[in-house]
């Protein structure tokens, strides 16, 4: 028997009432999250207002951070600015390993890294648990835990223009807190292998970066760290 109207209408009602439900359970298993949005430069686009911080002496909680502040810009060359360079030579910062001269530095700051995202930072080898040093005075404005940068810390400069950036470090040392005052060659932290550094490979990336007009401890531009303690390798 040939249906009827209504049974044709009726049909194709609950055809697309199926297509429908298919496609929206299709967009809400798709649904892509913050973090799965971001590009992979770290630093210039990170949003601390979409990110959970966790700033404890000594150590650091169990927790998931959906993004990290790591210093980075968009550029694998080095443009740090001679007039940067030889402010910061001026102070004779100490250098964050005490057991690392300068003569054993190498210039990473230039190289590549997961996805291509610039370095911009210099890489300290050194066993794990060796002590970090405050390379200068200042104020601890951010302890942070990411999945980049692993346990990090963010460091002032004394007069607000410059920012000093640790990661990937065990532990930070017992009883530093945001807003703490250090001493340059205080101890502040440990070297680890946390974030995405290899296991085996335990090293302090160090960064410095000149601050905007809005403070704002998770950007600026960066400054190759190599040149302050060393001349340029190339």
């Amino acid at each position: 028997m040939k249906p009827t109207l209504a049974t044709r209408v009726w049909r194709a009602a609950l055809g697309l009432s199926v297509v429908f439900s298919l496609v929206a359970a299709v967009a809400t298993g798709s649904e892509t999250t913050p973090e799965a949005t971001q590009p992979a430069g770290w630093f210039s686009w990170f949003d601390p207002s979409t990110a959970a911080v966790t700033a404890h002496p000594g150590r650091v909680r169990d927790q998931l951070v959906a993004l990290a502040p790591t210093p980075s810009a968009t550029q694998s060359t080095d443009s740090s600015r001679p007039d940067d360079v030889s402010r910061l030579r001026a102070r004779e910062l100490a250098l964050p390993i005490a057991a690392v001269r300068a003569a054993q530095l190498t210039d990473t700051y230039t190289q590549s890294r997961a996805g291509g995202v610039p370095h911009e930072a210099l890489d300290i080898m050194a066993p794990r648990g060796t002590p970090v040093l405050a390379v200068e005075d200042g104020r601890v404005v951010k302890l942070f835990l990411s999945r980049q940068g692993g346990i990090t810390l963010y460091q002032f400069d004394p007069t607000d223009e410059y920012v000093y950036y640790y990661a990937h470090l065990d532990r930070y040392a017992d009883g530093v807190t945001e807003g703490d005052l250090v001493r340059k060659g205080q101890v502040i932290g440990f070297v680890g292998s946390t974030g995405n550094a290899l296991p085996d490979a335990p090293h302090l990336h160090f960064a410095v970066l000149r601050l905007g007009p809005e403070r704002q401890w998770w950007r600026g531009t960066p400054i190759n760290p190599f040149l302050i303690w060393r001349t340029a390798s190339r």
